[in-house]
């Protein structure tokens, strides 16, 4: 009998990549801006038919660097330049 394979969870797409981490690739270095995991609001952020999740990020290599949306899992090829914010802390 074969077994269906199963299928990665949002946090094992994701990977380290929460709201404030920094993260490199071949295509730029990225600091992440918000984790979007309404399933719904992703896939009209991406222009997809289906999304589980989506990621804000922004180029920090570009002085121009605009916000965009992304939705490509976390590979051996990306590296983490900076952990995410664990907790915020209040302006008062």
């Amino acid at each position: 009998m074969h077994s269906i394979p199963t299928r990665p969870s949002v946090q094992e797409e994701v990977g380290p990549r929460l709201p404030g981490a920094i993260y490199s690739n071949t295509d730029g270095r990225f600091e992440v801006l918000a984790l979007i995991t309404d399933p719904a609001e992703a896939a009209q952020l991406l222009r997809r038919a289906a999304a589980r999740w989506a990621l804000i990020v922004c180029d920090t290599l570009r002085a121009d660097g605009e916000p965009f949306a992304v939705g490509s899992v976390w590979t051996t090829s990306d590296y983490l330049v900076r952990p995410a914010r664990v907790a915020y802390a209040s302006a008062a």
